[in-house]
């Protein structure tokens, strides 16, 4: 395996795994959380949304911090601290402490999911999309495990997931301190405000805003769906086998289908007709009692997949753009509307209806489907200028 990638590409890559894996170990135990501690819907979902609110804003500095001490540095800092605050999360005594700590980890994920595709991609000795590739797979392999890590030691005790995570992470720590090493060729010192530059690019700026759009819809699947009816009263492993089906999909998709589809179709069309797929994933999904529900959840992550590779590979090939600067612009965007998902949709779902949170989903990838249509020479004049127009014209 070392063949096909250099060690430090595939120690990156695992810590990748176990980092998306910490994402999705909550799922099958939102429900035990409730009951365990109390509380609402609406303040469960904060277990979510203070960790990608977080998430967000340290993407301002990650990035600025790489360019500065070496990506390599503040990847290991970011590992360590998901250690520490996975470690904390099991010890919290309330939800609120708990959603705090939450901040903790997603302040360690920043740092390293900053950092780590740029790694991956600079260290790759089979190019771009190789790599993006191999990311992918992490993020869809990850996906895919940690609710079935979270199901199975939720099932015996609900804070047992959380030190599970912190001790693959350990691992992955000590795996990437003793596998990668800093390059020689850093980039060049940044500041925060390089990536609001960047949103001056008209391409860099629509990928970034539909991305956003998707990621809303993306945490309304992982995050809310877990704490509606039909979910919740599958507990803990029936939500974590649900969610490992839905993380299978994504990884397929995101690996094998993309690379197939977008020779085809182009990238900008594919994504284009993706969004409307899952539009009407979530209008069923609005409408569905809960086998059906449950099944469309699994199938959202073909879709899911597809757009997860399509919105990364994007953000790198339309930007004119150092690595970090594509990647830190486009995460911080992103996961601005992924960290809004789980309060607005525990709020709306608890007030005024389980199914109304998947009705303002499809409304808003609807929006997304029509921004690619409206941006769509945008994005495919960046490509072809950027010298990545595989796939434009077929």
């Amino acid at each position: 395996m070392s063949k096909l990638f250099p060690a430090a590409v595939w120690a990156t890559a695992f810590a990748a795994l176990i980092a998306f894996m910490g994402i999705g170990v909550v799922d099958p135990i939102l429900g035990s959380i409730l009951k365990a501690m109390g509380g609402t819907p609406f303040e469960v979902e904060w277990l979510f949304t203070s960790y990608i609110a977080v998430m967000a804003l340290a993407m301002l500095l990650s990035g600025v911090l790489a360019t500065r001490f070496g990506a390599r540095r503040v990847m290991l800092i970011g590992l360590t601290l998901v250690v520490i605050f996975a470690s904390l999360s099991g010890l919290a005594p309330t939800i609120g402490i708990l959603a705090v700590v939450r901040g903790g980890w997603g302040l360690g994920n920043a740092f390293f999911t900053s950092t780590a595709l740029s790694i991956i991609v600079g260290a790759s000795t089979r190019g771009m999309a190789a790599a993006i590739t191999l990311y992918e797979a992490a993020l869809g392999l990850g996906l895919a495990s940690g609710p079935l890590l979270g199901g199975f030691l939720g099932n015996i005790y609900w804070r047992l997931p959380f030190f599970g995570t912190a001790m693959l992470m350990l691992i992955a720590l000590i795996f990437t301190f003793t596998q990668v090493k800093e390059t020689g060729n850093k980039e060049q010192p940044r500041k925060a405000i390089d990536l609001f530059r960047a949103l001056r690019h008209p391409a860099v700026l629509a990928n970034s805003l539909i991305g956003l759009l998707y990621s809303f819809a993306f945490f309304t699947i992982l995050a809310y769906s877990p704490v509606t009816p039909q979910l919740e009263q599958l507990g803990a492993m029936g939500t974590g086998f649900t969610f490992f089906g839905w993380g299978v999909l994504v990884g397929i998709s995101s690996v094998f289908v993309v690379n197939w589809l977008r020779p085809l179709m182009g990238p900008v069309k594919l994504l284009t007709m993706n969004l409307l797929c899952l539009a009407i994933i979530m209008i069923l999904a609005a409408r569905a009692g809960s086998v059906e529900l449950i099944t469309l959840v699994i199938i959202s992550g073909f879709f899911c997949g597809i757009a997860n590779a399509l919105f990364t590979t994007l953000a790198m090939e339309v930007s004119p753009f150092t690595r970090s600067i594509s990647s830190g612009t486009y995460n911080f965007v992103r996961w601005s509307g992924a960290a809004l998902a789980p309060i607005i949709c525990g709020w709306i779902g608890q007030t005024f209806g389980a199914q109304v949170p998947f009705w303002i989903g499809a409304i808003i990838l609807f929006i997304g489907f029509l921004a690619m249509l409206s941006t769509r020479r945008v994005l495919e004049t960046a490509l072809e200028m950027n010298g990545n127009a595989e796939g434009l014209h077929h």
